[in-house]
């Protein structure tokens, strides 16, 4: 029986994967530029200065362990069934209260915008994590350069609706397309990025390809995949899992380990890829993004506005 071949992202420990990440980096950095045709992207080598220490998840377990509801409610269905998604060509429609509305290509969304390597915890409601190595740029350089008008106060994004190759879109598991949104300060937070590659590759399918939104201090159904539409709104949008159940999700589902799912605690985690008898581990406020996101919320009511 031949041994399975491995990559080196899936056994590399942390400090080779830093030392080899400027040649990674830039190897993903041409393969995305070449993925959406005249982009000219580079992603930086240094450390992001957003980025933890912690180790990063395996490539195959950040891959193969996913929600992603369009291609199955298993956590395997993603890799499973994903294959099939087109993602060039790629367009996103921006609209609302901006400047410069109008359907974009994937090259124009990147278009001067400056990748740069995140490595950020990911913190699922089902009380499980990850640490993942997203490629990136920050969602304030796009909403900048579309120009948001006063009158904005929130950003709301939709999934592409493609049935034909979303195997999961036809059933009514959810109402399609799947929604997001957040507060306009919130989008323009530094920590706010939307992806476009992991691991130096470029986005795999499964993972929300080509490009999604990470939003590092939420629980991760806040972080949108395969966005096909930017909408600048001055009303609070609705969300596809706070129009499900909105005693479940709430809008700003803020990682908070005072404040229990109905059906489950939030004070603990456990780590993906850890062992079966590692143990859980203690869930930070704003899953250890407090510093940079709590004045964001000053004066609220946290377990209120759940």
């Amino acid at each position: 029986m031949n041994a399975p071949k491995l990559g080196w992202s899936d056994v590399t420990p942390k400090s080779v994967f830093l030392n080899r990440r400027a040649v990674i980096a830039g190897a993903g950095a041409m393969a995305i530029a070449g993925s959406v045709g005249q982009a000219q992207a580079q992603v930086a080598a240094s450390t992001s200065r957003f980025s933890t220490d912690e180790a990063p998840n395996t490539l195959e377990e950040i891959t193969s362990y996913n929600n992603f509801y369009e291609f199955g409610t298993g956590k395997e269905d993603p890799a499973r069934n994903a294959a099939a998604l087109t993602v060039d060509p790629w367009s996103i429609v921006i609209d609302g209260l901006v400047d410069r509305p109008g359907t974009y290509d994937l090259a124009d969304v990147m278009k001067d915008q400056p990748l740069e390597e995140r490595i950020y915890r990911f913190r699922c409601v089902e009380a499980w994590s990850m640490v993942v190595p997203w490629i990136g740029f920050e969602l304030a350089g796009l909403l900048n350069r579309v120009g948001v008008q006063p009158s904005a106060k929130y950003v709301a994004f939709e999934t592409l609706v493609r049935p034909e190759e979303m195997p999961g879109q036809r059933a009514p598991i959810l109402e399609w397309p799947y929604r997001e949104g957040l507060r306009l300060d919130e989008a323009m937070n530094p920590l706010t990025i939307l992806a476009t590659g992991l691991y130096g590759e470029e986005m795999p399918k499964q993972n929300g390809a080509p490009i999604r939104l990470v939003v590092p201090w939420k629980y991760g159904f806040k972080s949108i995949k395969s966005i096909v539409k930017i909408s600048v709104v001055a009303d609070q949008p609705q969300t596809t899992w706070n129009m499900l159940q909105p005693s479940e999700y709430g809008f700003y589902s803020n990682v908070n380990p005072t404040v229990d799912h109905p059906r489950w605690s939030q004070a603990s985690e456990r780590r993906i890829g850890a062992g079966l008898f590692a143990g859980r581990q203690d869930t930070l406020m704003f899953n250890g993004y407090e510093e940079q996101v709590a004045a964001l919320y000053a004066g609220m009511d946290l377990a209120a506005n759940y």
